[in-house]
Order: structure tokens, then C-alpha cells, then sequence
């Protein structure tokens, strides 16, 4: 481990400005620019929501939270092991038709019951890059910058790739085009008293089948929530993908979410959630460490560019720890703390 962690920091990086030199170039005056047909926010919520979304769950990750890895085929009803033991595979595939016919079972008592109630806000807002940066304005006169966001560039030395940030995706102010971002945020409230409720009647098994239906149905409706922007960005109609094309993501756009490898910085989501008015709107709170509550929750910003697609920021040198610090006037001891993992120095 101690081995592996030194290679990072051995690794040659491009300085700050010469990442930018090879930022991906975009044609911004022949660019087609999604324009979607609000801004602001649109809510969902409401236990009847989970009826909605249980065909939006992608069910594979739901069993690698018992150690099953594999995927879940849907349209076969069946788990495909990746166990290379062949008596165990067999065992392994049969256990997870087990399991997944009790988790069905408990989704549907959570349906009946109304035990979950799925709280969402999405929303689009005029916006254009500045540098790394990304404005967003309030409105679309674009006169008066609502807040920023701030994103992170790829610093290692590629061959024929673009140095990445996210705002590469976002048209720059300079360029006199009209963009626009998107962001996002659900929660799922209900799972921890549910669970509770197995808990206290000694059947753990249920308790962690319960919350992981949650983490699941969180994801679903982030995925429907995708869905529900694309259609209002207008380069998606209903009925052009189907649930498999949803869960491999075989659409245009992407949904990026602070301290993931794209943008790992997680002080960005409060930017968010005040952009979106998150915590009013979903009852979604952030702690002080940037933690969702309740854990059932997931977070983002949207992308419609055609070429936008995720990427890792990998590791950071400290001239562009040092400037990321002055855009977010944070200290560089702060930044540091905040981008530890990712720090090449």
C-alpha cells in the first residue's frame, strides 16, 4: 500500500496552464446548444413515487452489497455470477434469486404500506464558463451571476487526450453563446424506521434488505429525474430508450456529483443545494463533513453537451491546489484538506 501511494506522488503532471493549453477544444460557434423549456426547479415527491421508480432500479449493485458479484438480468429474471469456481457460481446465482425474491417481497409491503416517501428537485439555469469556472445566472437576461461552480482540470501527462474539466462542457462566456446547466438532488425518507422496526424484532436480514432498497430506489430516482431533463432539454423523447439503455447509460449527457472523480471536491454541494434549495424542497441536509442525510440520497449537476461524457480528475499539483483555493476563497489549507486524496505532492 505505502508502495502504491508513493507511485502517485511520482507521477509527472503538466503545470496548471499547460492543462488548460490542452483543455478540449470545442467548436462553440457551430456547437448545437440544447435550450430547455424551463428554468427553475420542478419538485417530485410522495410515497406513491416508489411504484414509479421500481422499474428505474438497476439491481446489480443491490447484490455486490451482499458480496454477490455478478450482474442481474432482468428481462431473464436471473443473476450472473463472475464467481470463477464453478460449484460456487451455481451456488452463488441461486442465492441471489433467493434474495431477490425477498427484496420484491419487502418492496412490495413498502409500496402498500407507503412506508418510503421519495423527495426530489431538479431544475436548469442559464449559464457559460469562465476559465474552469462555470457562472450561473440568475436569469436569462445572464446580467446577475446567482453563484459559481468550480471544477477541477486533469493535470496528467496524456498522449492524445484532452486535459478535462467539467466546464469543458459548459459554452464559455466569450464565445456570446447562451448554455445552460443542470442540477439535481432525492432522497428517500422512511428506510431507517423501517428498519428499525425489523431490528428491534431481531431480524437484521430484513433491516439491511430495507436499506438497501433505499439506496437503490435513490438511485432510480436520479435516474428518472435524468430522464425527466433530457425530455425538457428536448434531445430526448420518451419512448427512444429502453430500461436497459437507462441503466448502461446509453444516452447523450451526463450527471456529475461533487466528490466524485470528476469533480472530488465535496464542498461544492452546498453551491448546489442552495442553488436548488435543496434541503427545503427534498429534506435532504448536509453535515458538517458534506455527508447526505438521509444516507438514501444522491446529488448532482447536469450536462447536455453531445461529447460530455465522466472522466477522473486522477492527481492535483499544488499550482492548481494553490488557484482553486483563491476562485472558492478557501485557504490552501483548507483546499488540501478537502482534496487530500488527490494531492501529487
Amino acid at each position: 500500500m505505502r508502495e502504491e501511494y508513493g507511485k502517485k506522488k511520482e507521477r509527472k503532471l503538466l503545470s496548471i496552464a499547460e492543462s488548460r493549453d490542452k483543455a478540449y477544444k470545442c467548436d462553440w460557434v457551430a456547437q448545437e446548444i440544447a435550450k430547455p423549456n424551463f428554468t427553475g426547479t420542478k419538485t417530485y415527491e410522495g410515497a406513491d413515487m416508489v411504484a414509479t421508480l421500481r422499474p428505474f432500479i438497476d439491481w446489480s449493485p443491490f447484490f455486490h452489497s451482499w458480496e454477490l458479484r455478478g450482474r442481474w438480468i432482468t428481462a431473464e429474471g436471473r443473476f450472473s455470477s463472475a464467481h470463477e469456481d464453478p460449484e460456487m457460481k451455481v451456488h452463488a446465482e441461486e442465492e441471489a434469486v433467493k434474495l431477490f425474491k425477498n427484496a420484491s417481497d419487502l418492496l412490495d409491503r413498502i409500496i402498500a404500506g407507503k412506508r418510503f416517501t421519495p423527495r426530489g428537485v431538479f431544475g436548469f439555469f442559464p449559464a457559460n464558463s469562465v476559465g474552469d469556472d462555470i457562472e450561473v445566472y440568475a436569469d436569462d437576461t445572464r446580467s446577475s451571476v446567482k453563484t459559481v461552480f468550480h471544477t477541477l482540470r486533469q493535470q496528467v501527462v496524456k498522449k492524445d487526450t484532452p486535459n478535462y474539466a467539467l466546464s469543458d462542457y459548459i459554452a464559455p462566456k466569450d464565445s456570446g453563446r447562451a448554455d445552460y446547466i443542470g442540477g439535481f438532488a432525492v432522497g428517500i425518507h422512511g428506510a431507517d424506521e423501517f428498519a428499525h422496526e425489523f431490528e428491534k424484532a431481531h431480524d437484521p436480514y430484513s433491516a439491511i434488505i430495507v436499506k438497501a432498497l433505499a439506496d437503490r430506489l435513490a438511485e432510480a430516482f436520479a435516474e428518472y429525474l435524468h430522464l425527466q431533463a433530457r425530455q425538457a432539454w428536448g434531445y430526448e423523447k420518451p419512448g427512444d430508450l429502453s430500461n436497459e439503455d437507462l441503466v448502461k447509460e446509453r444516452y447523450r449527457g451526463i450527471r456529475p456529483a461533487p466528490g466524485y472523480p470528476s469533480q472530488p471536491d465535496h464542498t461544492e454541494k452546498p453551491i448546489l443545494f442552495d442553488l436548488l434549495d435543496a434541503t427545503a424542497k427534498t429534506g435532504v441536509d448536509l453535515t458538517e463533513s458534506m455527508a447526505m442525510h438521509p444516507g438514501s440520497a444522491v446529488s448532482g449537476l447536469y450536462f447536455s453537451h453531445p461529447e460530455s461524457h465522466y472522466f477522473g480528475i486522477s492527481v492535483l499539483a499544488r499550482d492548481q491546489v494553490e488557484d482553486y483555493a483563491q476562485r472558492k476563497g478557501m485557504t490552501i489549507e483548507e483546499a488540501e484538506k478537502w482534496l487530500g486524496p488527490w494531492l501529487g505532492y
